[in-house]
């Protein structure tokens, strides 16, 4: 009897170990090992500079927090305020970026913000706050979102509140720049308690998104005309790529009893059908035509899982990202991969209200 209860408890303690072991995020893992310094401070390498971006950091906390990592969380967070908004985030923007200037000293390059990264920085804020219960992060995140709508969010005649892409260089009234990648809807959802502008955004980032993409392919970038409407430069049109992959991973990673995703799923069907067609989603997107050029990089394969509603074409893509997983070279293609395989493989999911869904506590899917 005593030998039986033994082995029983040893068997629980294998199912624990073994549990934790298969909910651990290896991919997660490898981009801190890769990517993240000591500090907190996520290098892109393929510039010389050694850079840092805003929007590196904000992805990094997005991961930080669907692996249940606080430790990591804490560690970005602290350098993103210290060296991107002068000590305190909830009086600056972050700068968009940072490296090595031309007189080898380590700063900001760039004072100007991106508006995506802050838009992410202040989802993972609120998330960390409220799945965690830290209520300074809460606050912290409430703060930034009330300096976002200040200084990032116009009201454009004919079109309503949306989010400019940076505090400076966007609003050239009666002509606007945006880019349809940078408010996630999931994103802008989970803000839409809160007063201000947000639950109004809605319906102006639903015509962003669909009535830039005429074929069912999205810009990189457009320009609204007050009188006039959307607008595209001749780079707008030939280049929906490294910017635009990013709509089409949004729109998949939409809970599917969010109200606007088969809308949108329906209008970029077109992406899909060429991605089925060539097997590979296009590196590049004639938007006004639809003509494609090149094959994209691995990071654009992981980007479609959660897009792509076909199976099989699913299975396809989801074995080349494996054989052809990112190296320590390719920051980019590294976290479209963290978003779109991590989805694929149910680490995290988004609810019809913006929030995350983690899957701490279960014993997750390595592959499927």
């Amino acid at each position: 009897m005593k030998i039986s209860a033994v082995l029983l408890m040893v068997g629980l303690m294998l199912t624990a170990v073994t549990g934790r072991a298969a909910c651990t995020w290896p991919a997660w893992e490898q981009f801190k090992q890769n990517y993240i310094s000591d500090q907190g401070r996520v290098i892109d390498p393929s510039d010389e500079r050694k850079i840092t971006t805003s929007e590196g950091q904000s992805y990094a906390l997005f991961f930080a927090l669907a692996a249940n990592d606080p430790v990591m969380f804490d560690r970005l967070l602290r350098w993103t305020e210290n060296n991107l908004a002068e000590g305190a985030l909830k009086d600056h923007l972050p700068a968009w970026l940072w490296g090595k200037n031309d007189k080898d000293a380590w700063t900001v390059l760039d004072t100007n913000s991106a508006s995506d990264a802050d838009m992410w920085i202040v989802w993972s804020l609120l998330e960390a706050g409220r799945l965690w219960h830290k209520p300074a992060y809460t606050r912290l995140g409430e703060q930034l979102l009330k300096r976002v709508a200040k200084e990032e969010v116009i009201n454009v005649p004919g079109l309503g509140f949306v989010l400019l892409p940076g505090r400076v260089g966007f609003n050239h009234a009666p002509d606007w720049r945006l880019n349809p990648s940078y408010l996630p809807p999931q994103v802008l959802q989970r803000m839409v308690r809160y007063r201000g502008p947000w639950s109004a955004m809605r319906a102006a980032n639903q015509r962003l998104l669909l009535e830039t993409a005429p074929k069912g392919f999205s810009p990189n970038w457009a320009e609204w005309t007050e009188g006039k409407g959307w607008q595209f430069t001749a780079e707008d049109v030939r280049h929906g790529s490294y910017d635009a992959i990013r709509v089409y991973l949004w729109v998949g990673m939409m809970a599917d009893s969010d109200p606007q995703k088969a809308r949108l799923l329906k209008a970029f069907q077109p992406m899909a059908d060429m991605t089925l067609k060539q097997g590979l989603p296009p590196e590049k997107v004639d938007v006004q035509t639809g003509s494609v050029q090149g094959n994209g990089p691995v990071g654009f394969f992981a980007a479609m899982l959660p897009f792509l509603q076909d199976s099989e074409a699913r299975e396809v893509l989801r074995q080349r990202v494996e054989q052809n997983f990112p190296q320590a070279d390719a920051y980019y293609s590294y976290v479209l991969t963290l978003f779109g395989q991590g989805w694929d493989q149910k680490r995290f999911r988004f609810n019809s209200l913006g929030e995350l869904i983690p899957s701490w506590g279960q014993v997750c899917a390595s592959s499927h």
